[in-house]
């Protein structure tokens, strides 16, 4: 079917924009009104630090500014997903940006001189009534006092910061522009040139050979290339540790959590309790071979569907009914700003020409949130719908119930609440769903959810903890070493499977690794989110978890999910995870 151009979509499943600006013109008015805004800011710095009055009135002046600029950002950006090749919104986007960049530039001096301010001094301000909406903010920046260096050594941080980039970004530009990927035989044997994209469509081939060739194929364009890798990625270690080293960490992991305010103990914690589940993954690997009828299990062959292709009709209307049902457990309110994304327009539903491809949320503070789909009418596209609406909402109670400097959640918790919406739409699937087939392949789904996102990424987050450790102690990041760690970490969490030689190079091509110690919060926030929706539905009781939704960043992420009954500073909801997936293996063997 041929993809209708942006101006031929039915506007009824287009997102409505208009509650942001009315229009172009609207736009251009605020635009101009945002950019004085932050010109006018030149006048603060030196201004914070003479007293309590003058800090509040700073502080509401850059807070104004942010608004503006932020909502500016926000219309540009949607206006241009729904068609990137419109050049009025190309425009918008960049002026939007530019705007963004000037802001950044203008209020660079808060958090220095903040510190400049006696730590009782500031202590005493905060109490006082004007200055409490920025006290989790200043809280923050404040005890980084301890971590931040006298004037001359932060400045000369500052300088390095663009040469910081450089690992990074050489390896953006090895992966997506340099590297050439071979061709390889596909399952009618003809030629196909391999891409990164087309590399995760092979690795679902049911074709044995197919999928062997297309790894060995795909990993040995990196093998071939892995001493430059090992040079790059060992000079963003060496990059972490300096700057740890710099800032009085103890080591590099201690430096990354910081910033969350998580402590490294969470960190051994989540890789100690999911090598307690490592049983329920080598049980479910064996699953897997018996089930793909081989005689041993590859890694090459953790892709390929165990199930046959199980029929789903799934069109649009089918699934908001369908994710309404299945969250019926977050109560009324939930019910009903379901009804107000749908009816509102606050989702912008099928693929045109120029739209961004993915899925997406976006909260616009002061308006309310919106979804971009890419809806093809598959069962996937009803759990992507609940996963954003998740997004949506923690959005809409964040801003609803905090004022703007408090608002935005941070990354660690970002996807809980997209996450319990899937965990309650495959509960209640689970629920009501009597085809086996079609109980396999949603009990298939949820395991998947568990290998992908829980275990493969603390196997990430060991071998970022090791690899950091390594260069600590002295041990050159050779490419022999790095590869020993990842075999030997393969070996570990995929007991019972094949580790092939060409699969040591996996981390050569793993992006995150570039920011390093992030991977590790989409294991926390899948385990913590299926601790909150087991929860929900065996109490009955959402009142905790949506308290936690409105909390936006007004405090510490971990201290932000006790509200909703997680706490990751003990194994408790890590190991529920690990007995939900032996529980759902359980289920599933029971399905052949």
């Amino acid at each position: 079917m041929e993809v209708k151009a942006r101006s031929e979509m039915n506007p009824a499943f287009t997102w409505d924009l208009t509650p942001i600006f009315a229009d172009g013109a609207a736009w251009k008015a605020a635009y101009a009104k945002a950019e004085e805004a932050v010109k006018a800011l030149s006048d603060l710095p030196g201004t914070l630090s003479k007293s309590a009055e003058a800090l509040a009135e700073g502080l509401n002046r850059i807070t104004e500014a942010s608004q503006q600029a932020e909502r500016i950002y926000d219309y540009a950006f949607l206006m241009k997903s729904g068609d990137n090749g419109d050049p009025a919104a190309q425009e918008m986007e960049a002026r939007a940006i530019g705007l963004l960049v000037q802001l950044e530039t203008a209020t660079a001096f808060v958090d220095p001189e903040l510190l400049t301010i006696p730590e009782d001094t500031l202590n005493g301000w905060m109490e006082r009534e004007d200055l409490r909406t920025y006290r989790h903010m200043v809280e923050d920046v404040s005890r980084r006092r301890a971590h931040t260096l006298d004037a001359q050594g932060e400045r000369l941080l500052a300088m390095l910061g663009d040469v910081a980039q450089t690992p990074g970004n050489t390896f953006d530009l090895f992966e997506s522009v340099d590297l050439k990927l071979p061709q390889v035989k596909g399952e009618a044997g003809e030629t196909v040139q391999l891409t990164h994209g087309g590399f995760t469509v092979l690795r679902e081939s049911r074709d044995a050979r197919v999928r062997k060739e297309a790894f060995e194929a795909y990993f040995g364009a990196y093998a071939d290339f892995i001493n430059t890798l090992s040079s790059v990625y060992g000079g963003a270690v060496k990059l972490d540790c300096f700057n740890a080293d710099a800032r009085k960490f103890n080591d590099a992991c201690e430096a990354a959590l910081f910033g969350n305010n998580v402590p490294t103990s969470l960190y051994d914690t989540l890789v100690d309790t999911v090598h307690g589940g490592l049983d329920g993954m080598k049980a479910y690997l064996a699953l897997r071979q018996k089930a793909l009828g081989l005689d041993e299990l590859h890694l090459y062959d953790l892709y390929s569907p165990i199930m046959e292709d199980v029929e789903f009709d799934m069109p649009y209307e089918k699934a908001k009914a369908l994710v309404k049902e299945a969250l019926k457990p977050l109560g009324e309110e939930y019910q009903m700003l379901l009804d107000r994304a749908f009816n509102e327009r606050w989702i912008d539903v099928y693929e045109n020409k120029g739209k961004s491809t993915g899925a997406f949320s976006m909260g616009v503070f002061g308006v309310h949130p919106y979804v971009m789909l890419n809806y093809t009418g598959k069962l996937d596209d009803a759990y992507t719908l609940a996963h954003e609406l998740g997004h949506a909402m923690h959005s809409y109670f964040s801003d609803r119930e905090q004022d703007y400097a408090n608002h935005d959640y941070r990354i660690f918790v970002a996807e809980v609440a997209s996450t319990v919406n899937e965990v309650l739409l495959t509960r209640h699937l689970l629920r009501t769903e009597t085809d086996p087939k079609r109980r396999a392949y949603i009990l298939n789904h949820f395991l998947e959810g568990f290998r992908t996102t829980v275990f493969r990424q603390t196997l990430f987050a060991e071998f970022e903890r090791k690899s950091h450790a390594l260069y600590q102690s002295g041990t050159p990041l050779t490419p022999q070493t790095l590869n020993a760690v990842f075999h030997d970490l393969n070996a570990l969490y995929y007991e019972g499977a094949v580790i092939d030689d060409f699969m040591d190079v996996e981390w050569a091509r793993i992006p995150h690794f570039y920011n390093a110690f992030y991977v590790y919060q989409y294991a926390t926030g899948f385990s913590s989110a299926v601790t909150i929706a087991d929860g929900i539905l065996s109490s009955g009781d959402a009142s905790h978890y949506l308290k936690f939704l409105t909390t936006g960043g007004s405090d510490y992420p971990i201290e932000e999910l006790k509200i909703a009954g997680v706490d990751l500073t003990k194994p408790d909801a890590l190991r529920h995870a690990m007995e939900a997936f032996r529980d759902t293996l359980e289920q599933f063997k029971a399905t052949f």
